[in-house]
C-alpha cells in the first residue's frame, strides 16, 4: 500500500510503510537520472566513512517498472527522513547563528561525500533537509551527481542562478562546484550576513572552478575560526523554524 507524498524535480514520492520512499520518475527519459541517484548512493555508503552515513539517505532498493502500456521507469526505494525538512521559503529569514550550524554539517556532509569520489551537484534548498529540533542535516536528490571530473548532466532551470559557471557550460564538475552551490545558498538564507562572513562566501564564490576552495573538510575547519571570532566558543543554540 502506498501514498503519495510529493513532487520532486524528476520524480514522484510515495510512501512505503513508516520508513521508506518510492521514488518514480514522470518521464522515462529520466532513468538515467534515477540510476545516477542509485549509483552514488551506493557508493558514498559503501565507499564514505561510515561515521557519516546520516548524511545521505540509504538505498534500500533499484529496480525497473513497466507499466499496462510497457513504459519502463527505472525506481527506488529509500530510506525515509523523519522529522526533516527542507530548507525551502527560508531565504535570507535567519539568524547566521542559526545558519552557522547548518552550513557547518552541510560542509561535512559534502566531505564525506567529495572523499568517496562524488560530486551532488544540486545543493539547492529543497535538496537540503534540516532537523529543526537536532540541528541535523540530509543532503537528498542525489540524481544530478557524478564523478568528480564529469559534466552535471542536467540542472534545475528556476535554479540557474544558483550554478557556478562550468555546470551550464558543461564542464568537469569538482568540489568546488558543490562548494559553490552550499556557500551560495547558506548566505542566501541569513537575514543580514556579517561584513566577515560575506568575504568568506565570496571567496568560495569565483566563478572560475580553480580559484575556489577544493575540500569541504578543510573549508569547515576554516568557517569554524572565522565563527570563533564572530560569536565566540561553539555551543548549542535552540532553533525553530520561523513562522
Amino acid at each position: 500500500m502506498t501514498s503519495f507524498v510529493a513532487s520532486g524535480d524528476v520524480a514522484e514520492l510515495y510512501e512505503v510503510g513508516d520508513h521508506a520512499l518510492l521514488k518514480v520518475p514522470r518521464l522515462p527519459a529520466d532513468n538515467d537520472l534515477m540510476r545516477a541517484e542509485a549509483h552514488a548512493l551506493t557508493t558514498v555508503h559503501r565507499d564514505g566513512d561510515p561515521r557519516h552515513r546520516a548524511y545521505a539517505p540509504r538505498l534500500i532498493e533499484s529496480f525497473t517498472h513497466e507499466d499496462a502500456d510497457g513504459v519502463r521507469r527505472t525506481a527506488t526505494v529509500l530510506q525515509r527522513q523523519s522529522g526533516f525538512v527542507p530548507l525551502t521559503g527560508l531565504e535570507h529569514r535567519l539568524d547566521p547563528r542559526d545558519v552557522a550550524w547548518m552550513w557547518r554539517r552541510l560542509l561535512t556532509g559534502l566531505g564525506w561525500a567529495h572523499r568517496a569520489g562524488v560530486v551532488h551537484g544540486a545543493i539547492l534548498p529543497e535538496h537540503v533537509l534540516i532537523h529543526p529540533d537536532e540541528h541535523g542535516v540530509v543532503l537528498v536528490d542525489w540524481c544530478y551527481s557524478v564523478a568528480p571530473g564529469a559534466s552535471i548532466p542536467a540542472l534545475v532551470a528556476r535554479h540557474r542562478h544558483a550554478y557556478p559557471p562550468e555546470v551550464p557550460a558543461r564542464q568537469a564538475a569538482t568540489p568546488a562546484t558543490d562548494i559553490y552551490m552550499a556557500t551560495g545558498l547558506m548566505l542566501r538564507l541569513m537575514a543580514d550576513p556579517p561584513a566577515a562572513l560575506r568575504r568568506f562566501a565570496a571567496g568560495c564564490r569565483y566563478a572560475a572552478p580553480r580559484m575556489r576552495p577544493q575540500d569541504a573538510w578543510r573549508l569547515l575547519a576554516e568557517l569554524d575560526e572565522l565563527l570563533e571570532d564572530l560569536y565566540g566558543p561553539r555551543r548549542f543554540r535552540p532553533f525553530a523554524l520561523p513562522a
